[in-house]
């Protein structure tokens, strides 16, 4: 996996194309990535299933909890069959306009 921090945020992207093997490697790292906005980047990954992209619920709701974002990119689903706590967003420009909304609604103490 490929991580790079950003200013604002930082992003993850997998080498390998199986979201499984991906997802243990990220639960092993996410201890030292647990107050950092984060955006995974699926988007060169071409036949993710649903199934494969719920896998990160739990994980988007740990940092949620830690008052942190956790965002998405992966634009060939269809978003309604996707739980409303899980943010997936197509493109890059859309996850960073997520990070810096959840910043203001954790601002206004939503």
């Amino acid at each position: 996996m490929n991580i790079s921090k950003k200013e604002k945020y930082t992003i993850i992207t997998p080498k390998s194309n199986s979201v499984n093997e991906f997802y243990t490697q990220l639960e092993g790292k996410l201890n030292s990535l647990k107050e950092e906005h984060l955006i995974i980047d699926f988007s060169e990954n071409l036949n993710i299933k649903i199934e494969e992209i719920a896998l990160f619920l739990k994980l988007s709701e740990v940092h949620k909890q830690n008052g942190t974002s956790f965002v998405l990119i992966y634009d060939n689903l269809d978003i309604d069959d996707l739980p409303e706590e899980l943010i997936v967003v197509p493109t890059i420009t859309e996850a960073e306009d997520t990070i810096d909304m959840e910043a203001i609604e954790r601002d206004l103490g939503f």
